[in-house]
């Protein structure tokens, strides 16, 4: 209850919100002629205010058609304009209210004037303008040309005349419409009484009082011309006395569809007396039902109406089947024949006179063969004087069928057919259906039967009761090569198959079913006896026709009834014997064929080709005469032609030869057989369909009308494209619900994406076209047939139309494809691992398939190369940057979850510095199932560097001096501080360092040293590098120097301490020695490249000679050592400082104590030490030139 008030108050609001004022007036433009009565119907809703609202009606001229003239009003009584006040006043133009919200509007006496533009308005009573407040039609007023006339006189006629009366009805309307003529009858101040009448739609039809006697052919109406309409009444009865005039009303179709009557006139009148006869009497048979049982009672009742019946005379005669029974004169004595008299012996009949007006025939005891047609006829006679009876008038009533079913049998047998009209060749199946009771004995016998054309009746083959199968005799052999088979499909069920028809299996089939049940004693005896045939027609047969004098219809629509009569004059007497034999020309052919004859001594005779007709048509001749009509039901083309009819007068001679004396030919009469006027209507509607791929297209045709409730539809589907001329048929679905493919589906590969479906409704047609492509855009519409069942079971087409178009669109999914645009930066050493992430933020599918492809460009180089791909088939390809830098191997991919894909590049080198970025491509299926590219998207870039390992090689830079003696051994060692990786290897060499010819070098002596003047460049290009000895870092040794071969050896103390010995040396050997080392690291694919190197600082070897001299002398003596070469330093040291300070004062006191150009005139430089505290030689004090200015 709480959701309650707030739901109903939005219900409220929206009514509120969707009510609109809408105005509606009766559709136009509506054809009136002058003088007549108009009513113009408006009406109003979704207004609000109170119920019953106003209206307004004004008038726009063609004269003037922009200026408004007011008519009339339900609310305001000044609202006319002058022209209509006097009208509006005096009656002639009013509003009548229907309902609240509907009026009519008459004008009773339409004038020429008032042809124009009617508008209908409203007042608003809303509380605001939301709608429409009027709405207009056209009214045209045409003048009434519509003519009446017939000649005013008095008849005076007797019973049994004929009457004939004509009426001219013409119009000169230029609209098209259609007339309705009928004839009346009236008597005093009674109501007119309809006699006949042709309706608008060229349909007959006469009131309760002449129906019957229209349906007999005793009133009818004819057309003479194009405008005189003829009523004609066979036989004037006392009751048809009164005045006869006809009345023509002239009739007009409106837009909506509906006729109305525009103008009626009526004739003068022809005064009609009939003066009655006493001599006409009536005949009725009466029975309680048609069904009965073997041993039931029936009465039949032959009841006369006539007057004065007492004093009158009467014989009356009971038949049976056109055989017969008894027959009663006035003495009321029955005369039975030799049959029925044995059964009135023995009880079972009586024929009997129950009053002067009723006859009586009653069977107490039916039997099975009773069962057919009763009728009795009763003849008026007249006495002579001489005593004897002379018959006069003659009638019968119609006869009265009965059916006498056996006591015990409760079958009844169905009968069908694969077809009833085959061409000859084709297979003919039946089923014979046998519904029963059913009891646990009973057996069945089947017989199958065929009655040909000539009525003949011929075995097929028959099924006994215990189920042996044998064959006619006319088709045993057939049977013995299969081309007839008999089968008993279930119990109750058989069958018949006829292979490879033939002609002569043209006629009426018919299964002859016996039931068989095992009595007390044990023998079979049969309780029931049921038959059920079935026509076959095996070709089309053309059938003669003629038609004579008379026919009421000409030109009748499919199914319709037609009536001929041959109308023989003079009439013969009955001792003349005339035959009447009708023929026929189809429509299209030039030859007659014989129809049916009534030969000369009364038998019927059917043509060669009237088959078709038998069960169609009635023949009956006349009991007075000789004239013949013949009635054909259910008409169709093959009825449709030419009919003439041939008398032949016959003679009988004296040897009983027959002569013919004389033929006579009527008249032709052309009887058209017309389909019906189709209603036919396709929606015209135009829609505009746009779509995903993938998603269905529905597409309707729907029919809006159609000629009949039977109407079947053949539906086929067009696609019209821009590139295309006319459109390409896709799909065909006949009116018998088969399907055929058309080009386009075929082309296209449409057929397992289209399905087709017809609704209940019946009239609505549905197209599926299954997951949509692209290539499916267009522009679809229907083809519409319409096809009706003829009365010979064979379909036609009636009519055809095309709806409107649906523009379809057909487009591909928006992509979604979106990646992360992160940028970043990477510094790595070589060796390590560098991982590059590819995240897909968003994607168009779920179902997509995407391909990842890495690539990077290096620099200096503007292209970019791709690194690797990973295929949508998830297959990981390397690109062309891997075969360059060796990636295979080293690369590695992963997707840890959905949508994020790593790429690891393991053991990076420098050449695989660049910028890294990924582009994803999403593959999208087609609805066919083929993959295509949607949407690319590229990540943001990823720039990564890869370093080698910051040089952190350190030779031991401090190296002692030696002094060895000749022949003894020096040792060079090479010793290393720092390295930058613990992985490094080291090449080691030696070098003998020695100034180039031509330049300054120091004595040989150790405390001795060069002095360098210039850059470095000059220095080394000074001195002359001599290698002792290299090894590499694979701990390969290189070629020892030619001084020293043979007398080096090499020593690795430990892996950062490497030592060469000098054996035997000699006073060669003096010099500068140093050692360079060459630091190598493994690569990213273990190759080794050299990182850095680095050169120790010389190492002075003095090789003294075994000779003595003053410097062995003093090296020898450590106190004359330390005087010579230690104590004089300190000396020379103070010396020097205090000249350095002396002179540093004297220059700050005096300005004039700077040097040329500001530059001190005094200049120390550190004096170079050679000092080894191992060595016997004093150290060596070195100064070089220049050291003091």
């Amino acid at each position: 209850m709480k959701c309650f008030f707030p739901v109903l108050s939005c219900l409220a609001v929206l009514g509120i919100v969707l009510a609109q004022r809408h105005v509606a007036v009766q559709e136009g433009p509506l054809y009136r002629t002058e003088g007549s009565h108009i009513t113009i119907w408006c009406n109003v809703s979704g207004y609000q205010g109170p119920a019953e609202q106003n209206f307004q009606w004004s008038i726009y001229l063609p004269s003037a058609p922009e200026r408004e003239v007011q008519i009339v009003s339900t609310v305001d009584s000044s609202f006319p304009y002058a022209i209509y006040t006097q009208r509006v006043r005096g009656g002639k133009i009013y509003v009548e209210r229907v309902q609240g919200n509907s009026a009519l509007l008459h004008i009773t006496d339409l004038q020429a004037r008032d042809a124009g533009e009617y508008e209908c308005h409203t007042p608003n009573t809303d509380e605001r303008y939301f709608g429409s407040y009027s709405a207009k039609m056209n009214l045209v007023v045409i003048p009434d040309t519509l003519q009446t006339t017939a000649i005013p006189q008095t008849l005076h006629k007797v019973e049994q005349d004929p009457l004939e009366l004509t009426c001219e009805v013409a119009t000169e309307t230029f609209q098209h419409s259609h007339l309705s003529v009928a004839w009346l009858r009236q008597r005093g101040g009674e109501k007119p009484v309809e006699v006949i009448s042709l309706s608008r739609d060229f349909v007959l039809h006469s009131s309760s009082d002449y129906a019957q006697r229209q349906s007999l052919g005793e009133v009818r109406l004819d057309k003479l011309g194009s405008t005189t309409f003829r009523l004609t009444v066979f036989h004037l009865r006392p009751s048809d006395q009164g005045e006869f005039y006809c009345e023509a009303a002239e009739w007009i179709q409106d837009p909506d569809g509906s006729w109305y009557a525009m103008t009626r006139k009526r004739s003068e009148g022809t005064v009609v007396n009939v003066q009655p006869t006493d001599k006409e009497f009536t005949v009725r048979l009466e029975t309680e039902k048609r069904l009965y049982t073997v041993g039931e009672p029936v009465e039949f009742r032959c009841i006369l109406e006539a007057q004065n019946v007492p004093d009158r005379y009467f014989a009356v005669s009971w038949a049976f089947n056109s055989s017969l029974i008894a027959s009663m004169g006035p003495n009321a004595v029955p005369v039975l024949n030799s049959e029925f008299a044995h059964r009135e012996a023995r009880g079972q009949l009586k024929v009997a006179k129950e009053s002067d007006s009723v006859f009586v025939l009653k069977i107490y005891h039916l039997r099975q063969d009773d069962s057919g047609k009763y009728n009795c006829r009763v003849t008026e006679r007249e006495k002579t004087v001489t005593g004897e009876f002379i018959d006069k008038e003659s009638k019968r009533p119609k006869n009265i069928p009965i059916i006498v079913l056996p006591i015990k049998s409760s079958i009844s047998v169905e009968v069908a057919s694969n077809s009833s009209v085959i061409l000859e060749g084709e297979h003919l199946h039946f089923s014979c259906s046998v519904r029963t009771a059913g009891r646990p004995q009973g057996r069945f016998s089947v017989i199958w039967q065929l009655v040909d054309r000539q009525n003949r009746r011929s075995n097929i083959m028959w099924l006994d009761r215990d189920g042996t199968v044998q064959p006619g005799a006319s088709y045993w052999e057939r049977s013995s090569f299969g081309g007839v088979q008999m089968e008993q499909v279930q119990p109750n069920s058989f069958s018949l198959g006829i292979f490879n028809s033939r002609k002569e299996d043209e006629g009426q089939y018919e299964c002859h079913v016996t039931e068989w049940v095992r009595a007390v004693d044990g023998e079979w005896q049969i309780v029931g006896e049921r038959r059920a045939s079935t026509p076959i027609s095996i070709t089309a047969l053309e059938m003669g026709f003629a038609v004579t004098a008379i026919s009421r219809t000409p030109g009748v629509t499919y199914s319709d009834s037609f009536d001929l009569q041959c109308i023989i004059k003079p009439h013969y007497p009955a001792r003349v014997p005339v035959s009447v034999t009708w023929r026929f020309q189809p429509v299209g052919t030039i030859e007659f064929h014989d129809l049916v004859t009534f030969t000369r001594d009364g038998g019927v005779q059917w043509g060669d080709r009237s088959s078709s007709f038998r069960t169609r048509t009635a023949i009956e001749k006349a009991e007075s005469s000789n004239n013949v009509r013949l009635s054909i039901s259910r008409a169709s083309d093959t009825e449709a032609g030419k009919y003439q009819c041939v008398a032949e007068l016959w003679r009988k001679n004296y040897n009983n030869s027959w002569t013919r004396l004389a033929e006579r030919t009527s008249n032709l009469l052309e009887i058209r057989v017309l389909q019906p006027v189709t209603k036919l209507q396709v929606s015209k509607s135009k829609r505009t369909l746009t779509l995903v791929e993938n998603r269905p297209i529905q597409l309707n045709c729907s029919v809006k009308s159609q000629t009949s409730p039977n109407s079947h539809f053949a539906v086929l589907w067009y696609v019209h494209k821009p590139s295309d001329a006319d459109g390409k048929l896709i799909l065909k679905t006949t009116h018998s619900s088969a399907f055929e493919y058309g080009t386009y589906a075929e082309e296209e590969g449409l057929r397992p994406r289209l399905q087709f479906e017809r609704h209940v409704s019946g009239g609505l047609f549905s197209l599926t076209v299954q997951r949509a492509e692209v290539s499916d855009s267009g522009s679809y519409y229907c083809h519409v047939e319409e096809w009706l069942l003829s009365p010979n079971y064979a379909w036609y087409k009636l009519a055809e139309e095309v709806s409107g178009r649906t523009e379809v669109t057909v487009k591909r999914p928006d992509s979604r494809l979106k990646l992360s645009q992160a940028q970043g930066n990477l510094s790595v050493l070589e060796t390590q691992q560098v991982q590059l992430e590819c995240v897909v933020l968003n994607r168009t599918s779920a179902a997509s398939q995407l391909v990842v492809e890495w690539f990077v460009w290096k620099p200096n180089h503007p292209e970019r190369e791709t690194v690797a791909r990973l295929s949508r088939e998830a297959t990981f390809h390397y690109g062309e940057q891997a075969a360059k830098n060796n990636l295979k191997g080293r690369l590695h991919l992963e997707s840890p979850s959905s949508g994020v894909y790593r790429l690891f590049i393991q053991n990076v080198a420098v050449q695989d510095s660049g910028t890294y970025s990924c582009r994803v491509e999403e593959w999208l299926p087609s609805p066919s199932g083929v993959w295509y590219k949607r949407a690319e998207d590229t990540a943001g870039q990823m720039a990564v560097t890869v370093m080698r390992p910051d040089a952190a090689l350190q030779v031991d830079t401090v190296v002692p001096n030696a002094t060895v003696s000749e022949k003894a051994a020096f040792q060079l060692d090479c010793s290393i501080v720092s390295r930058s990786s613990q992985d490094s290897r080291f090449a080691v060499a030696w070098y003998s360092l020695r100034t180039k010819a031509g330049g300054e070098r120091g004595g040989p002596g150790l405390g001795e040293q060069e002095e360098e003047e210039g850059d470095e460049e000059e220095e080394e290009d000074l001195t002359e590098r001599t290698a002792l000895l290299s090894v590499g870092p694979d701990a390969v040794f290189g070629p020892e120097g030619s001084p020293w071969e043979g007398r080096l050896r090499f020593q690795r103390l430990s892996p950062l301490l490497y030592r060469l010995t000098v054996l035997q040396a000699s006073p060669r050997d003096t010099g500068n020695y140093s050692c360079r080392v060459e630091e190598w690291l493994p690569g990213p694919q273990k190759e080794w490249y050299r990182l850095t190197e680095e050169e120790s600082a010389p190492i002075g070897i003095r090789v003294l000679d075994t000779s003595s001299t003053l410097q062995s002398i003093i090296c020898s003596n450590d106190a004359l050592f330390y005087f010579v070469f230690f104590y004089p330093f300190p000396i020379f040291g103070i010396l020097i400082i205090t000249i350095l300070l002396v002179r540093f004062k004297s220059r700050n006191s005096s300005k004039s104590s700077d040097g040329k150009n500001g530059v001190p005139l005094l200049w120390i430089k550190e004096p170079h030490l050679n000092y080894s505290p191992t060595c016997l030689e004093p150290p060596v004090l070195s100064i070089h030139p220049g050291a003091i200015d």
